[in-house]
């Protein structure tokens, strides 16, 4: 889905890895935290002794990893930014050239609005996908990777139970993209019609108020901002309940570790600090898990727009001869030239074909 956009980063491509690998850093300074708070609450759970230096040191680390999260975060999201709207640059540039070429027929069914739209919004609406989607998707889903990785190697049972909120969550999301998967084409559809009315009705409002048709315009043009109103309104409708589920429950990673958890410290089946170790952890990846999932319920709205900027990209252009011009000079004149709307009609040489 994205390879044909990626082509046209081209020297700003390699900027995309570096806003990865440095907004992956962020991520992990903002896990280190509940590491370090770990080191603090679990000797005094235990009655161990804590000195104050101990604890000083923990808190400076944990302003220190603050600061560098905000730092790194910045850092990456400035590098993505300049490669995304770069490569936003290049992909206009690209389908002005398309659009010299290709026939006029295609280019008015398209009309003025749609073809606004797939310039400006569109294309815009890469930015997202360039700039935040990329580096901070993968970053934030490979920081809870290599944790549950370390939660695992802590104490599996407790693990497991931190992994309880996902497939419900993960559930939830599949029947949100599959109920409005059905509704995005009316959607679009709606848009692009709703569009191009808008724009016919601005700039015929001079001929509409010489031809007395206010009217019969402005009702096409309530009819299209209704229509789309509705269209868009039915899609949040059957989406947005799915969304708020996985929404509210995939970052409660503790849901079931709390509870079972302090169960199991009871019976002796797992220890206190690696039930201290996983809740901290676990609490350190909510909200990268949440990030990098809130950016897939935007995946089926970008893969219709990459989709329809994919189609305009690989239009046939206009046929034309690649010989030069030989005619004697630049007038035209008919010879021998005949219409008629009939299945026969006279031939240059006054003959019936």
């Amino acid at each position: 889905m994205f390879k044909k956009i990626f082509e046209y980063a081209g020297p700003y491509k390699k900027n995309m890895y570096v806003a990865t690998v440095v907004v992956l850093v962020s991520v992990l300074m903002g896990v280190l935290p509940f590491v370090l708070a770990y080191q603090v609450i679990s000797p005094l759970v235990m009655g161990d002794s804590v000195e104050t230096e101990f604890v000083l040191l923990r808190v400076i680390g944990v302003l220190i990893c603050l600061v560098l999260q905000a730092f790194f975060y910045g850092l990456g999201l400035s590098i993505s930014h300049k490669a995304a709207y770069n490569t936003l640059f290049r992909l206009r540039v690209s389908l002005q050239k398309k659009f010299e070429k290709l026939p006029l027929g295609i280019v008015e069914e398209k009309g003025t609005g749609t073809i606004k739209k797939l310039f400006v919004d569109d294309v815009d609406s890469l930015e997202l996908l360039l700039a935040h989607s990329v580096p901070e998707g993968i970053a934030n889903l490979l920081i809870p990777l290599v944790i549950y990785v370390a939660m695992f190697c802590a104490d599996w049972k407790l693990a497991l139970m931190s992994l309880a909120s996902i497939p419900i969550s993960l559930l939830s999301m599949v029947i949100m993209y599959s109920v409005g998967m059905k509704r995005m084409g009316p959607y679009y559809q709606s848009a692009q019609k709703m569009n191009n009315t808008i724009i016919e009705y601005i700039n015929g409002m001079e001929v509409v108020k010489v031809f007395n048709r206010e009217s019969e315009s402005y009702e096409n043009f309530r009819k299209d901002v209704t229509d789309y109103r509705d269209y868009t309104l039915a899609w949040y409708k059957a989406a947005w309940p799915w969304m708020a589920i996985y929404g509210s429950l995939l970052p409660c990673t503790v849901i079931l570790t709390l509870p079972l958890g302090a169960w199991f410290v009871l019976c002796g089946i797992s220890t206190l600090p690696d039930l201290i170790l996983v809740l901290c952890l676990s609490l350190s990846i909510g909200i990268p898990l949440l990030k990098a999932l809130g950016f897939m319920e935007t995946i089926p709205n970008l893969n219709y727009k990459i989709t329809a900027l994919e189609q305009m990209l690989n239009t046939a252009p206009l046929q034309a001869a690649e010989d030069d011009f030989h005619g004697q000079d630049f007038n035209i004149s008919y010879d021998h030239v005949s219409f008629a709307y009939q299945t026969t009609q006279p031939g240059p040489d006054g003959k019936t074909r």
